[in-house]
């Protein structure tokens, strides 16, 4: 039961990770930032995605 809850909920980071690193590499964030990210992210998923995600860079959407 262990093996399988850790799996999903490593499966559910993998999704979270990619999707983060998409957005970022869309982002019109400057290069160097982009990078520093990617690495966060890398380095320590699942507390990188969330850092991303309560202090990354916000884009304005144009209406």
């Amino acid at each position: 039961m262990e093996i399988q809850i850790g799996g999903i909920l490593g499966l559910l980071i993998l999704i979270a990770d990619v999707w983060a690193i998409l957005n970022i590499v869309q982002s019109r964030v400057e290069t160097i930032k982009k990078l520093l990210w990617i690495i966060l992210i890398l380095v320590v998923p699942a507390l990188g995605f969330i850092i991303w995600w309560l202090a990354g860079p916000r884009e304005g959407r144009a209406q």
